[in-house]
């Protein structure tokens, strides 16, 4: 496992006697402990290490002079409804017109041309027949939401969502919307995602689990890969950490029998006094201070993260709630489970990815697109559900929804097994729970055929500054130093709170 990255503050309580090691310091030399100590970690080892991480032949430099960057806790700018987050993402593009955007007129047109302007993505396979939707679609709870008959379990929900039905990013790539969506650009790398921006500007209530928490796949990862979660000109300590997809998903958390304890609180406080000695010596050393944050942070973890992780000590009921007893539903409801349980102990911010992309449903959206569902619809409303019955709905952010959405008209049109849908950045949903966002309601809306977002659209940068303001941030003053200029997460493209989605 890459050692997760935050800060090296609030662990006393796991080191002590460190004032025993004064005298050590004072004779000894960091690299001649590491090689002769008791524990075995020889220089060998340590260069190994530091390889790794490319610490040894290129240092992230930042000026001497720099504020002190590190996760401690920071007051809001602006009074905050969030102090959480949970982003399930649905990389490929959720059908809209086929989960949670009803379309009469493209049902009662289905078969004929459409007459407007489309942009293709695939080209040689392309097709202006207009596609309605297969599925039946129903109005739910109090405030009457239409879904799709795959959504049953969302449909359970529908009062305390706020369904967004016109997003947009203007492109229909993959790539250059997801990046759009974490990190402010379309199609840009090497932005900080949205996760670093919040955890740079509040920091984390939790000192003993990285406050940005990435949970992963085990079909593999998701499309654009750990650019998902990157730090981008932030320092290391921003960047998201990856749990492995299975168990065990931290590996060596447990020390060997015959170095727990004592022994083991002496060895790291040792270590640490060296370690804060070096970097005194190399104080713009960006990356070796990350390092170091990271190794303290993963010795407080062999406690905290086992716990947190432990997902039978939840009830049979909730377990059941997450679908834990399904062959379909365990491993995305096991996932969401987790992040449940890390929010629960002061993470900031937890995003939930899936191997691929499995909503890219090109063809075959008839019998692929209730799969994908079947795998997520119980999970992601049992988070909803659980998060509000434990009182942490108010305080936590849920979003659920893809990069973009999908085209009216048919891709490989011909029998209806073959049926699939392109590409479509101009107009789709997604939906958000909790934190301040208004519950029972939808908001936007595409045009008849669902192709083009026509009412109230939102932008990812909008979605990024209503995230921001929740969390009682104001994304124009929220500023990082980098090349000489002041970033912000947007980057001065225009943007906008969405006060209409919001409670009071």
């Amino acid at each position: 496992m890459s050692a997760p990255k935050s800060s090296s503050t609030g662990h006393s309580s796991l080191i002590s006697d460190e004032s025993q090691q004064t005298h050590a310091l004072a004779t000894s030399s960091r690299r001649g402990f590491l090689q002769h100590n008791a524990m075995g970690i020889g220089s060998v080892a340590l260069a190994w290490l530091l390889g790794q991480e490319n610490l040894i032949s290129k240092l992230k430099t930042l000026p001497k002079d720099r504020p002190a960057v590190d996760l401690k806790p920071k007051p809001t700018m602006l009074p905050a409804k969030a102090r959480a987050m949970i982003s399930l993402f649905q990389h490929g593009g959720p059908s809209h017109m086929d989960l949670t955007d009803p379309k009469p007129e493209l049902t009662r047109f289905s078969g004929k041309d459409y007459n407007g302007d489309i942009h293709f993505s695939f080209v040689n396979e392309a097709s202006k027949k207009l596609l309605g939707s297969p599925f039946r679609f129903q109005k739910h709870g109090q405030c009457g939401t239409e879904l799709s008959e795959l959504l049953p379990h969302t449909a359970e929900i529908v009062d305390d969502i706020c369904l967004i039905r016109s997003m947009h990013t203007g492109a229909n790539g993959h790539e250059v919307s997801i990046r759009y969506f974490h990190g402010g650009i379309p199609g840009v790398l090497g932005r900080p995602h949205l996760a670093s921006w919040l955890v740079y500007g509040l920091g984390t209530e939790s000192q003993d689990l990285p406050a940005y928490m990435v949970l992963s796949d085990p079909g593999g990862p998701p499309v654009d890969g750990v650019n998902n979660w990157s730090n981008g000109f932030m320092p290391p300590l921003f960047q998201g950490t990856v749990l492995r997809p299975s168990e065990p998903r931290i590996l060596n958390l447990e020390p060997p029998a015959h170095l727990k304890g004592r022994l083991q609180q002496h060895t790291l406080a040792y270590l640490k006094g060296l370690n804060r000695r070096h970097l005194e010596q190399h104080p713009a050393e960006a990356d070796l201070e990350a390092r170091i944050a990271s190794y303290e942070l993963a010795a407080r973890m062999q406690v905290s993260a086992r716990e947190a992780l432990d997902v039978s000590q939840e009830t049979k009921a909730t377990q059941e709630l997450y679908g834990l007893n399904h062959d379909a539903t365990r491993e995305y409801g096991t996932r969401c489970l987790i992040a449940r349980r890390l929010v629960e102990r002061g993470v900031r911010f937890v995003q939930l990815f899936h191997s691929g992309q499995p909503w890219d449903n090109h063809s075959g959206i008839a019998s692929s697109l209730p799969g994908i569902c079947r795998k997520t619809d119980q999970p992601a409303a049992a988070l909803v559900k659980d998060l509000k019955q434990r009182g942490l709905l108010d305080s936590t952010v849920v979003h659920w929804g893809g990069e973009i959405g999908r085209l009216p008209v048919t891709q490989e049109h011909g029998s209806p097994e073959k049926a699939g849908r392109d590409h479509n950045g101009q107009g789709f949903s997604i939906w958000m729970a909790g934190g301040g966002i208004k519950g029972g309601m939808t908001y936007g809306n595409t045009d008849e055929f669902g192709h083009k977002a026509v009412e109230n659209i939102v932008t990812p940068n909008d979605y990024q500054a209503t995230l921001m303001h929740l969390f009682g941030l104001d994304y124009q003053q929220l500023v990082y130093q980098h090349s000489g200029q002041q970033q912000i997460i947007t980057n001065g493209r225009e943007a906008r709170i969405v006060h209409d989605i919001l409670n009071g």
